[in-house]
């Protein structure tokens, strides 16, 4: 075989940065296009929950930015967000399946379960981080409980006889419990839920006592004096719930969980499908009436998109493996 020579290696290089122009000229096509059909977002918890109503509202601006083109929420719930994030890391990588999620399928579970069938860290690319939520600490009036003090009291006179829900295991709700428990010594007992919309009308029902709960869900609750508000379990109060104190001003000091909604897609999608999906996240999330929503909702909108947004998840994702592995949580 003749070696190549100067003639051969100018063809090679053009046909090289020829094929490379095709491929940015197909992708920037393919961006210029993108959605051609309906765009499904996945939330991976049963509807009416605090991730249902964000990702209902990003749904429905996301079509209006994109001539009307259909994007729908598909609520698939089960196994902490488990199965519904499975099946978005199982689609295929073309911005056509997302996944609008709360922290656990993408940095908590993956310290939680023996046997994902999907890797959080390598199955997903970030888009953006849609809202932060603060977590609120409520309880049932009958319970006769005004303060944290007055809970981790009445949990230690009578250990293993209070009970608390959340939206499921491996929720930050039900990982809020865990960190109480093991901060205060005391025995309350987790009952997981299938989705914070039942935990939630239990709660109010009065048939468990006790709850930690992002504020989108509590807010109407409180409002219509269903259950009381005793403390927010985040490092500064809430702007919707001004009085009342964090739980580390309540006696417990250093204690901080937060919830958030985040959204990614598939890790090999086209690079410019995302940066259109970051563009049009970034502008959503600026808009009056969005913010509006959002604050009725007690959250605050993202701020960080691809690249920062997933420093965010890994940073994440550190924090809450070191939290279950200092609290002993557990899957039941």
């Amino acid at each position: 075989m003749q070696p190549f020579g100067r003639r051969s290696i100018l063809i090679a290089c053009g046909i090289a940065m020829f094929a490379g122009s095709a491929l940015i000229s197909a992708g920037g096509a393919l961006a210029e296009n993108y959605p051609s059909r309906p765009v499904k977002i996945v939330v991976p918890f049963p509807a009416g929950g605090s991730n249902d109503i964000v990702a209902r509202v990003i749904a429905q601006k996301l079509s209006e930015r994109n001539n009307g083109q259909t994007v729908f929420v598909e609520n698939r719930g089960g196994a902490g967000g488990n199965i519904g994030a499975e099946a978005v890391a199982n689609s295929d990588p073309d911005g056509y399946t997302l996944l609008l999620t709360a922290p656990p399928p993408l940095t908590i579970n993956a310290a939680l379960y023996r046997d994902l069938r999907y890797d959080p860290s390598t199955a997903f690319a970030p888009v953006g981080l849609i809202a932060s939520v603060p977590i609120v600490l409520a309880v049932h009036p009958s319970t006769g409980i005004k303060n944290v003090r007055e809970l981790v009291a009445l949990a230690k006179a009578k250990p293993g006889t209070l009970f608390f829900g959340s939206s499921g295991n491996g929720s930050t709700n039900h990982l809020a419990g865990e960190l109480l428990k093991s901060m205060t010594g005391i025995d309350i007992v987790h009952v997981p839920y299938k989705g914070a919309a039942p935990a939630m009308n239990d709660l109010v029902a009065g048939h468990i006592p006790v709850m930690f709960d992002n504020i989108p869900a509590v807010l109407p609750q409180v409002r219509a004096k269903n259950i009381n508000a005793i403390a927010v379990a985040g490092s500064k109060r809430a702007g919707a719930l001004p009085d009342v104190p964090t739980v580390s001003e309540s006696g417990v000091p250093g204690f901080e969980a937060s919830a958030w909604f985040g959204l990614v897609a598939l890790a090999k999608t086209p690079a410019p499908v995302l940066a259109k999906l970051e563009g049009d996240i970034d502008a959503i999330l600026k808009m009056p009436d969005v913010q509006k929503r959002f604050d009725e909702l007690g959250a605050e909108p993202g701020t960080i998109s691809g690249a920062a947004f997933g420093k965010f998840l890994a940073d994440e994702t550190a924090k809450w493996t070191k939290i279950i592995r200092e609290s002993g949580a557990k899957v039941d």
